[in-house]
């Protein structure tokens, strides 16, 4: 018990109450961005779309997907932010807006200077779909440097490009390359391919 409360005891006043704290829903995890790209197939499946707009939707859908495994590196950062929102909120929300409205009405009806609904949707899908691209790079850049450097390590480590690659057993060793079959093309050998040899009975 406070001293604020002691003291409304004491005056027989009522305990103020205290104040409801907004509670904010917990960030998305994984299974829920994959959980709406599902959903965003299946509008994508379910609806009339053109062409165009499913591709480029598709194109979204399948880059941020494999962005997903490694959204726990990118958490709480823009990067995951980008990859969460688009796959809940950006581009759900971008067809939707496109699919409430009469195709006639969406596919000829200039509404942004001379574009129509249709041009600007796909626009927004282009942008998205380059975004996500940048996003899936630099998520997945680490990954590819640690490969390089690992590579570089196993081939300063193993073998040696001024000997052809051999493999270096020990310092002074080295594991011995197989022989190699003649030039082919060398001098030719006086003896025919299928002339018997010399000095076999015939």
């Amino acid at each position: 018990m406070g001293f604020s409360d002691l003291l409304d005891r004491m005056l027989g006043r009522a305990p103020a109450q205290e104040q409801e704290r907004l509670v904010l829903p917990p960030p998305p995890t994984a299974d829920d961005v994959y959980a709406a790209l599902t959903q965003t197939e299946e509008l994508l499946a379910s609806s009339a779309l053109p062409s165009v707009v499913t591709a480029r939707a598709q194109r979204v859908v399948d880059t941020v997907r494999d962005t997903v495994p490694r959204l726990g590196r990118v958490s709480g950062s823009d990067l995951g932010y980008t990859v969460v929102a688009t796959a809940t909120d950006y581009l759900p929300e971008a067809v939707g807006a496109y699919q409430r409205l009469p195709r006639r009405y969406a596919d000829t009806r200039p509404v942004d200077g001379a574009k129509t609904s249709l041009m600007v949707l796909v626009d927004q899908l282009d942008l998205l779909g380059l975004t996500m691209d940048r996003v899936f790079d630099a998520v997945y850049r680490d990954d590819a440097r640690e490969l390089v450097a690992q590579g570089r390590f196993i081939a300063e480590k193993f073998g040696s490009s001024g000997t052809g690659g051999r493999l270096r057993i020990t310092d002074d060793d080295e594991a011995p390359l197989p022989e190699q079959p003649d030039d082919p093309t060398g001098p030719v050998s006086p003896v025919s391919p299928l002339a018997p040899p010399e000095g076999r009975d015939r």
